[in-house]
């Protein structure tokens, strides 16, 4: 496995290492929110990869109190990894859903917890008012703060075969709303979407380049059980992609990537329990090293391409 610092893109654990003077950990919390995508809202069966937990939100002690969650996960990872510092990220479904009393009630609770030293909060582009986002602009002034946002793909067509339930307008209005109030903002992307062609998929990097996103996390198209996907799976309406052809469009990617950009991850999977495919996913660390060799082999970076998207 290549080193942090021989890496040959910007690496997120790198960041937080110089930041914090040693490896920082984040830990996925479950504070009982929904999603305008279930409750009726907009509708009730969520995203088409997204599973009954959420999507990629497994190995949460659920139904406890967010403090408790905290730190049985903070004890498991001292014991497992040593890990002395600790990122809470509120992981399940849109953590901004909620009034804003029970917003500031759920995430100034966390900040007094030991060892804690940033919060990390998932939701989606249509779920931040103004008033939410003001508060988020506090909250960012009083911790290391990063907002992680949904957006998928910029292609509309796309997002309409998700079920997303929001255009990329949307997209384009929150990240314009937390730049003006300096907020770091994640991107999660998606690859290897129904329908999408490669050169679609790189339209999605170099948008982000536009937008000025801070981060980004890159996912594969996952099948969990109990998602509208695994029927469309099982029905032969999709398939997922083989790790070499994955492993490419991350390099491919990453190649249109701003190389300022901050890489958060760069695969993402289900838990053994719930992935209906791919299967490979589940070695995290072959793909990881597969992503780095290929890399190497082409002799590209993070941005070897960008200067000529300006």
């Amino acid at each position: 496995m290549i080193k942090e610092a021989q890496k040959r893109y910007n690496a997120f654990s790198a960041e937080l290492k110089r930041v914090f003077g040693c490896k920082v950990y984040r830990i996925s919390l479950d504070a009982g929110f929904t999603c305008p995508n279930r409750d009726g809202t907009l509708g009730v069966k969520g995203c088409v990869f997204c599973g009954e937990t959420g999507s990629g939100s497994y190995g949460i002690i659920r139904n406890h109190d967010i403090s408790v969650q905290f730190e049985s996960a903070k004890s498991l990872m001292r014991r497992k990894y040593k890990a002395v510092k600790f990122i809470a990220f509120f992981q399940s479904f849109t953590n901004t859903y909620a009034p804003i009393e029970r917003l500031q009630k759920t995430f100034d609770s966390i900040l007094s917890a030991s060892d804690l030293v940033g919060v990390a909060i998932a939701t989606r582009p249509d779920c931040l008012p103004l008033e939410t986002l003001d508060y988020l602009c506090s909250l960012s002034k009083r911790t290391y703060f990063w907002l992680e946002l949904g957006l998928q793909s910029i292609h509309n067509k796309t997002l309409a075969k998700l079920n997303r339930g929001h255009d990329y307008a949307s997209v384009v209005r929150a990240v314009e709303m937390c730049k003006m109030r300096e907020l770091n903002v994640c991107a999660h992307v998606i690859l290897g979407l129904p329908g999408e062609t490669r050169a679609e998929m790189l339209e999605t990097a170099k948008e982000i380049n536009r937008l000025g996103i801070n981060g980004v996390k890159i996912h594969l198209l996952h099948v969990l059980k109990d998602s509208v996907l695994a029927e469309m799976y099982d029905r032969g309406e999709v398939t997922v992609l083989d790790r070499d052809a994955y492993a490419g469009l991350v390099c491919d990617f990453l190649e249109q990537l701003d190389p300022s950009i901050l890489i958060h991850r760069l695969t993402g999977d289900g838990g053994h329990d719930n992935l209906v495919a791919p299967l490979w996913s589940l070695r995290k660390f072959e793909v990881l090293n597969q992503i780095d060799a290929e890399l190497l082999r082409r002799g590209t970076f993070q941005g070897s391409y960008y200067s000529q998207n300006l």
